[in-house]
């Protein structure tokens, strides 16, 4: 099966749960990308504060190549695009730069929110 995980909550405990979830479905064999939406584009800044909770389980996420997008009009807006952009972590947004929930059903992925 495939998901993708669109996390809105741009609190950090909140967060920890998406990350949690986009593991274990994929160590059971499913296909996951996980998008930063709303609030939630201010994680990669967050996580990047010394000793921030979860840092390493975020440092794993970005490794595992799951993060699939990040919400340009939400970075811009939140003013956080220069942390997201010097994370690596990629831009896009295609419904008036916000990513595309229908784009994602249409390749067959469950959406599921947070």
């Amino acid at each position: 099966m495939k998901y993708v995980l669109f996390a809105f909550n741009g609190d950090p405990i909140c967060f920890v749960h998406v990350m949690l979830n986009a593991f274990d479905m994929r160590e059971k064999g499913h296909e996951v990308k996980v998008v930063l939406e709303g609030s939630a584009v201010t994680i990669p800044k967050a996580m990047a504060e010394p000793g921030a909770a979860f840092a390493p389980l975020w440092e794993n996420l970005k490794g595992s190549g799951m993060i699939d997008v990040v919400c340009r009009a939400c970075s811009a807006k939140l003013g956080v695009t220069a942390e997201v952009e010097a994370q690596g972590l990629p831009l896009g947004g295609d419904m008036k730069g916000h990513p595309s929930m229908s784009a994602y059903a249409d390749q067959g992925y469950t959406v599921i929110t947070f």
